[in-house]
Parts: structure tokens; sequence; C-alpha cells
């Protein structure tokens, strides 16, 4: 495990699956961090305000308020902590929706600790907007890097389209999809389509903060992932 031991900084973690929540914080413990749960929303927005320190690992999808409600309603109390979303696998548009609502980051359930712990340890260390934006020029050029069919290939991939989708969208074949995918992951330094959309999203982020021209990436590669 490449985790390196942060100092003793809180982590809340904000999920209605008890399970969940303490299996997370049998984890954290392991690597002497410290963490506080909290089953719903609400709990963790009415303990919002006394937080100072550490950061947040939500899940978007809970019953009664949502992650992204979460979120909303954090924002306009001022909470200033990172977030850390979790989506399922696959569900793209929800972490584009999450990322542009402020989270740093967002993870991707079933997920490894070594991946969960790398998150929070980045978390930690980061000062949002500024990260953000240093991030979202990162991605900005090196989405500029990709070719005009792997930049295709790109936007369909954050809207959320499978490769078989692709290959129809664009009149190719599947195979020739996954050779344009396999290239544009090498151009972009990312191994998996969430790599490629929280590159997207910092960019789109990125692009909205400095008022620049968007020419890369277009603000409608963000916006086709939203739901309409």
């Amino acid at each position: 495990m490449t985790f390196e031991r942060a100092p003793r900084r809180p982590v809340y973690i904000v999920d209605d699956d008890a399970a969940f929540r303490r299996a997370v914080e049998r984890l954290m413990r392991s690597v002497g961090m410290t963490a506080a749960s909290f089953e719903s929303g609400p709990a963790f927005l009415k303990a919002a305000p006394d937080l100072a320190d550490g950061c947040v690992i939500l899940d978007v999808r809970m019953p009664g308020m949502g992650g992204l409600e979460l979120q909303k309603q954090l924002k306009l109390i001022g909470f200033k902590l990172p977030i850390i979303v979790m989506t399922l696998k696959g569900d793209m548009e929800t972490a584009v929706r999450a990322m542009k609502g402020g989270a740093v980051d967002f993870i991707e359930k079933p997920f490894d600790d070594e991946k969960l712990l790398n998150a929070i340890n980045e978390a930690m260390a980061m000062e949002t907007a500024p990260v953000h934006d240093r991030e979202g020029m990162e991605a900005a050029k090196r989405i500029a890097r990709l070719s005009p069919r792997e930049r295709q290939v790109f936007d369909k991939l954050v809207a959320g389209r499978l490769t078989k989708q692709i290959a129809y969208d664009l009149g190719i074949s599947a195979r020739t999809v996954e050779v344009h995918r396999a290239r544009m992951f090498a151009r972009l330094g990312t191994r998996t389509p969430a790599e490629a959309v929280r590159l997207a999203v910092l960019a789109q982020l990125a692009h909205a903060h400095d008022g620049s021209p968007a020419v890369d990436p277009p603000s409608d590669v963000v916006a086709r992932a939203l739901p309409k």
C-alpha cells in the first residue's frame, strides 16, 4: 500500500449503510487516523458548523437528503472542508454533478482501501479552489494534446456513452474505439473512464473560474453529461 500517513485530522463519513461506516472507521484507525460517522445528510448538516478541520467522505445516494442536496446546503452555510463523494461504478453523470457542486474528488463503489486512503490523503493536503484552478489548467493542457478522433471519443466517454454506443455514434467499429480510447488514456495520463471524467470536470471548472475562452474543453463537454 502506497498511502502515507497523514496528520491525525478527522475523517467524517456520511453514509446510511452502518456496516460500511464501521468498515471505514476500522480502516481509518488502522492507519492512525480518527473518524466520525453520520447516518444521514441532516445529521451531518447539523454538526457541520462546528467542524473546522479534516475532510468528508460523502455517499451521494442516501434516503431523504442525498449527497448532492447535502452539498448544496453545506455551500449555503459556507462549509469549507474538502468533500470526496462516493458514486456507483459507471455513474458518471452523478460524479460530474458532484464535482461541479464543489467536491474535490470522487471515487466509485466498490473501491479498494488504497484508493480511498490515497483520495483522503490528497484531500487533506489541498486548498480546494487554488488546487482546482491549478489542476484544471493542467487538465486542459492534457486534453488539448488529443487528436480530433481521440477528442471525439473523450467527449462521448465523458457523456457516459459505452464503447458500442460510441462506435455507433461515430460510425466506426468497437475495436477502433478501443484503440482510440487506449491512445486517449495514454495522452491524458489516465487509466480509467472515471479519471478521464475528473479531468474534464476540472478543466471546465478552471474555465469557469478564470473567465477565459472555452477552448479546451468547451463547456458543453461537461454540460452534456448532466441530466436534462
